[in-house]
């Protein structure tokens, strides 16, 4: 039987990244359990995709309140993976959750009061059975609840011992700024944020949150990266049956258009002449120059996982390739998250 954990996984394939001018060190690929983590997909599935992660050095598992289906179950199941497999392995993992999306019924059960965020995380972590996370992010802005409040929020989840650090999630530069400054006045500063962002997801770039990161000293993990799949080898050919499009799950299958497809085919014979996989390209384009701190993959088998991880080994790009890259993602554009990052609705 193959030893877990693998001894090697701190052998410098994996490099770890400090997230901003923070302590915090995150992998440079991190494991999102949004989806393949809820009950419609067996245990076993679940135990070795998390136990591949962390033997290649993943040590980052990213939840949300809300990710299933049902809604609570994905925590509920990596909480039975880190009592069962991962026992005695938690100071070696950064576990994160965020609140902000419907959760319950009620006026309570989503956006950014405290009475939601606190009680959501007590929640978050009686289904995991720990006693803190290691970052607990707002999941989105919410235009109707004072920002004061919401950070307040954050702030006592920190203080009362449930999280070790906070994060933002979706939010905009403005409203990034924003929130950090009151952060920081309440002695607990914004360590992290967690925007969408891909080589069809620009938004962060042409919003100037990146540049607002990097002058607030804060840390940034992308999510979706590789635009839900798109950025993958399984819509080369079309929409495939198991796919998220296919199955409805996140993804509009409106957006693998004849043009999008085309332009996944130019970029997946760019990233074979790098002698890489598309997916490899993609996040390494994600990672390039270390304006991003760890991309935020998902995956539904563990081979998945092995692939994405490979694209450490070369995180280097030319100029004429970026401009390549450019110009074949001029025209899709990718974005579900676009109102959340919205100043105001």
């Amino acid at each position: 039987m193959t030893q877990f954990p693998d001894p090697g996984r701190y052998d410098g394939r994996m490099p770890y990244r400090r997230s901003g001018r923070s302590g915090l060190m995150l992998p440079a690929i991190s494991l999102g359990l949004w989806h393949n983590f809820g009950q419609d997909t067996p245990h076993e599935v679940k135990r070795a995709i998390c136990r591949t992660a962390f033997d290649l050095g993943i040590t980052h598992f990213d939840l949300a309140n809300n990710y299933g289906p049902p809604i609570g179950s994905a925590e509920e199941a990596f909480g039975d993976l880190l009592r069962a497999d991962f026992r005695g392995l938690r100071d070696e993992m950064i576990v994160s959750s965020k609140a902000g999306y419907r959760m319950w019924d009620g006026p309570y059960g989503e956006w950014g009061s405290r009475k939601s965020l606190i009680a959501s995380c007590d929640q978050s972590l009686k289904r995991i059975g720990l006693d803190y996370v290691d970052i607990f992010y707002s999941h989105r802005y919410d235009p109707d609840t004072p920002l004061e409040e919401t950070m307040q929020a954050l702030d006592f989840i920190v203080r009362s011992g449930r999280a070790l650090y906070v994060g933002l999630s979706s939010y905009n530069s403005r409203r990034t700024r924003e929130a950090a400054a009151i952060l920081k006045d309440l002695g607990t500063p914004c360590v992290i944020h967690q925007p969408s962002y891909s080589i069809l997801n620009r938004w962060v770039e042409h919003d100037g949150l990146k540049e607002t990161l990097a002058d607030l000293g804060i840390g940034s993990i992308a999510f979706t990266p590789l635009a839900q799949g798109i950025l993958t080898n399984k819509y080369l050919k079309g929409i495939p049956g198991e796919s998220r499009a296919a199955q409805g799950k996140s993804l509009d299958p409106g957006l693998i258009s004849p043009q999008a497809l085309a332009t996944v085919r130019a970029l997946n014979d760019m990233a074979g002449a790098r002698g890489q996989t598309l997916a490899q390209m993609a996040l390494a384009w994600v990672l390039r120059g270390g304006g991003i701190t760890s991309a935020l993959i998902g995956a539904s088998k563990p081979e998945q996982v092995r692939d994405c991880a490979g694209a450490v080994a070369r995180l280097d790009f030319s100029d004429e390739e970026l401009a390549l890259i450019d110009t074949l993602a001029e025209e899709p554009a990718v974005n579900l998250w676009a109102r959340s990052s919205e100043t105001d609705h």
